[in-house]
């Protein structure tokens, strides 16, 4: 299946032919800014089906709203109807139709130059009113406020917010994406509203406070609830913003005669990871907790888990090595230690059920 994206090089065109290019069922063929619309009418003949996605939100002359939105929108309904086959389109139009601005206005003629070819042609056009969009490779202080708040804070700069209780409404850009591809896969008929789910919506103020945990999580170590919805969204958002030269930070190293301890990540309700080193024949730990459990993996070396219980003085030991993937779980009222009976360096990964708290550390000290 040929399919033409307009506006191929804009934020949604970037991530839609890279999505179809990973899919060997489509051949992607681009028209951008500095195109003609010979090329345009010369793409459309060897086309099944369009995706219009160029359009103009913040041209440097007003009247280009409608030289790009309405009067592309025309020429390319125009270039269809001279194909006299049934070409499917999509137009992505915005939820501004309904404002009485000349972005809205060229917008919403855009949508009606499109309706005039479905009733006069039949032919099929799926029309969607997008909200705010972001994601990767959006542009800042252009496409979107989410991107220029991830790209302002990631870079230290101010955040403007005029009204922190004023709520918009967003899409994310993988939704988007997975939208047009499943109309482009199954089809339809005649003229229809489409709608990209999930929708959205928070206000500026909680938008530049969940960016800033976001970027605090790389000194404070308290990762946020990243794995679902919106917050899941925008933390991908806001990690697209990074510079190679950010990839990468320090964390802090505690060392001593045993070997070194390094915290990794903290979350608000499921404990933290770290790992430890132990050099060989030296014994950590020899404590025991109330309510915390752990869960150690030794990654590099051999290592000797003792157990004792506080009460019945029950005793038992276990051997581990790096050769094979154990999980070893220190479980409450058992004082335990840990010692590198190899001849390298033991590295251990580590797991505890909840944060350190020095204030109540719930880890008392007790020999095996």
């Amino acid at each position: 299946m040929r399919i033409l994206v307009t506006g191929a090089n804009g934020f949604i065109g970037k991530n839609l032919c890279r999505r179809l290019r990973e899919l060997p069922e489509y051949e992607v063929m681009e028209f951008g800014r500095g195109d003609t619309l010979e090329t345009l009418e010369q793409l459309v003949f060897r086309t099944d089906a369009v995706v219009h996605l160029a359009g103009e939100n913040r041209p440097r002359q007003e009247e280009d709203f409608a030289r790009v939105n309405t009067d592309l929108t025309h020429a390319l309904c125009q270039r269809i109807r001279a194909t006299g086959r049934m070409i499917s389109l999509i137009f992505a139009s915005s939820t501004q139709v309904g404002l009485d601005n000349p972005y809205g206005r060229s917008k919403r003629a855009a949508e009606e130059v499109i309706g005039q070819l479905c009733r006069e042609t039949g032919n099929p056009a799926m029309i969607y009113r997008l909200p705010g969009v972001f994601g990767k490779w959006c542009k800042p202080d252009y496409n979107s406020v989410v991107a220029t708040f991830c790209h302002n804070i990631v870079r230290g700069l101010p955040v403007q917010i005029h009204d922190p209780e004023r709520s918009i409404h967003l899409v994310y850009i993988d939704d988007v994406v997975d939208a047009l591809l499943t109309v482009l896969k199954t089809g339809w008929r005649g003229e229809c509203q489409g709608r990209i789910q999930p929708e959205y919506t928070i206000t500026l103020g909680q938008l530049a406070e969940q960016i800033r945990a976001f970027h605090d999580c790389r000194s404070s170590l308290l990762a946020e609830r990243v794995g679902t919805g919106v917050v899941r969204a925008l933390y991908a958002t806001y990690m697209s913003h990074l510079s190679p030269q950010e990839f990468v930070y320090d964390l802090p190293r505690h060392g001593d005669e045993r070997g070194v301890f390094v915290e990794m990540l903290k979350t608000h309700d499921s404990g933290q990871f770290s790992f430890f080193t132990a050099h060989p024949g030296v014994t950590r730990g020899g404590h025991y907790h109330h309510s915390k459990s752990e869960k150690f993996l030794v990654i590099q070396g051999r290592a000797r888990f003792c157990f004792r219980h506080v009460l019945t003085n029950e005793f038992h030991d276990l051997f581990v090595s790096g050769a094979k993937p154990q999980i070893v779980e220190t479980v409450p009222g058992w004082t335990h230690d840990v010692t590198n009976v190899g001849d390298d360096p033991l590295i251990v990964m580590l797991w505890a059920s909840e944060l350190f708290d020095r204030n109540r550390p719930d880890t008392i000290a007790c020999r095996v």
